[in-house]
């Protein structure tokens, strides 16, 4: 006998608004930061800014690219993806995150550069710390406006990550003019972008991580599957419970199925009545939301909870 049951937990319609309306927003300033930084760049002849406005650039081309993978990923599902498009904000995340990795590594070469051979210049320190100010205020607001959605939406933080860069960038920037302005001190800005480069890459492997788990199909890391097994067959009728599969779709669904033993006598009602209290149980305690189960008694040669049997 078999049970097939499976239900989602949806975000709200306001919440899914929230998120792709700070993306809109977000993605509007940070054009305009970079137009206004790269102006300011020319007037000033401040090679570290117009760099600033590129990476700017860059980072609105990111958010952009986040925003379209939340509105592909709205779309119904249809015969041939039958869980619909809602992994193209994984793949959103990991490009973002791959591109903010390459930017680092070219702050790092830029900054050693400048270590190596100083190039003092005639730069307009004073422009260059306005221009950097304002791009500062405005990327903090950016950040405000993902930081709430970069909590629960690994999509939404690629993007928060990028803004951020943006915003310890310029503050790189200002501190160097204002080093500049006052003592003519070349090098800080140097060691200050490797530090913002190291601290950058670090949070960028950290999502490249969760995403390739997910893309994967690995198992969430606050699950244990042998704790799951214990709980479960202590319920009464579940004398054993195997070929376990636990995955994350995306960032809030997490799907289950497994195969259960019963007495070959126990009718359909009562897998019914076994099936709601696993799924109750697994929904709070380990945020499941998709269960599906396979009823059977004494079906499988191999009743281990994982299959270990290649699969073909």
């Amino acid at each position: 006998m078999a049970h097939n049951h499976s239900h989602h937990h949806h975000h709200s319609p306001t919440e899914e608004f929230s998120n792709t309306g700070r993306l809109f927003w977000s993605i509007i300033l940070n054009f305009l930061i970079s137009l206004f930084q790269i102006m300011g760049g020319i007037f000033s002849g401040s090679l570290a800014l117009i760099s600033d406005a590129l990476h700017n650039l860059s980072d609105g081309v990111a958010i952009l690219i986040s925003y379209a993978a939340i509105r592909i990923s709205k779309r119904p599902t249809t015969e041939k993806y039958t869980f619909g498009l809602k992994r193209a904000e994984i793949l959103a995340a990991t490009i973002n995150s791959g591109v903010l990795i390459g930017i680092s590594f070219f702050l790092f070469i830029e900054a050693y550069k400048r270590l190596v051979n100083p190039e003092p210049t005639a730069i307009q320190s004073d422009i260059v710390i306005a221009v950097a100010t304002i791009g500062l205020i405005a990327n903090i607001l950016v950040i405000l406006l993902l930081r709430t959605g970069s909590k629960k939406n690994m999509n939404i933080r690629a993007a928060y990550m990028h803004m951020l860069s943006d915003a310890l960038t310029s503050f790189a920037v200002i501190l160097g003019g204002l080093a500049i302005y006052f003592f003519q001190i070349f090098w800080v800005d140097a060691w200050l972008t490797i530090l913002i480069s190291l601290y950058l890459l670090k949070e960028s492997f950290e999502i490249i991580k969760e995403a390739t788990n997910v893309l994967m199909m690995g198992a969430p890391d606050t699950i244990s599957i042998e704790n799951i097994q214990k709980e479960l067959e202590m319920i009464s009728g579940i004398s054993n419970i195997h070929h376990v599969h636990i995955w994350k779709l995306n960032d809030q669904d997490i799907h289950f199925e497994a195969h259960i033993d019963v007495p070959e006598d126990m009718k359909v009602c009562e897998t019914t009545t076994i099936s709601n209290m696993i799924e109750k149980k697994l929904e709070e305690r380990y945020q499941i939301t998709h269960v599906t189960l396979q009823f059977e008694n004494a079906k499988c040669k191999c009743t281990s909870l994982i299959n270990h049997e290649k699969v073909l």
